[in-house]
């Protein structure tokens, strides 16, 4: 959009419901504290918890509990609104996410505090999951959709530009995270970018991409 575009009649966009929003392969349920606890402690805790959690506010869980009461704090606010993000073929809960900085003003949001298991590792599960949360903010008229990592952060960063953000640079000493410097790196996709970058979506998502194992056939492209 040219920076100079009239936004006169510009009134806003709605505030995003905790609902469900459902996929094909995935299903994003509004964060539970009671039905999600079991199977997001063992995605949690699994092998390379800490590397998991390496670069999220929180650290691993120490056990359930522990996880049952982050669950509790998590859900009672609106912004961050937290998902869990259901296998449909299993109907286990593998990771969570986040709708998060909701600017309704202006028309932002951002997917955040990000944790993925390993079963979602590389899955058609994971790329679904984020394009529900774009489909579902751009659906509601946001014009910007926003991804923020550390700038250490190289698989995060690789993940953004995979999904079809752009990168538009690092805020140098951005805030202290766990007794650590961070400096942001900071990607975006605004809404005239979304129906080019939703059809490769869901040319990729389509069931004849991916052989009876799962593995897809033709990589994501925009």
């Amino acid at each position: 959009m040219n920076p100079a575009s009239d936004l006169t009649d510009w009134s806003g966009v709605p505030f995003p419901q905790r609902a469900p929003l459902q996929g094909g392969y995935t299903r994003l349920e509004p964060l539970d504290p009671d039905r999600h606890v079991d199977a997001l402690y063992q995605a949690a805790s699994a092998e390379g918890a800490q590397e998991r959690f390496r670069y999220l506010p929180d650290r691993p869980p120490v056990d359930r509990a522990d996880l049952q009461d982050w669950i509790r704090r998590a859900v009672e606010t609106s912004d961050p609104m937290f998902f869990a993000v259901i296998d449909r073929a299993t109907g286990r809960a593998e990771g969570r996410q986040a709708l998060m900085r909701i600017d309704t003003a202006n028309g932002v949001a951002e997917i955040g505090n990000i944790m993925w298991g390993p079963a979602m590792t590389r899955t058609r599960i994971a790329t679904e999951a984020l394009y529900l949360f774009a489909d579902h903010i751009f659906g509601l008229g946001y014009r910007r959709f926003e991804w923020k990592c550390d700038d250490l952060n190289v698989p995060s960063k690789r993940a953004a530009q995979r999904f079809g953000f752009a990168f538009e640079g690092v805020f140098r000493q951005d805030r202290v995270v766990k007794g650590l410097n961070r400096n942001t790196a900071w990607f975006s996709i605004i809404d005239s970018e979304w129906p080019r970058l939703r059809e490769g979506y869901r040319r990729w998502l389509a069931p004849d991409n991916f052989d009876a194992d799962g593995r897809q056939r033709e990589k994501l492209s925009f």
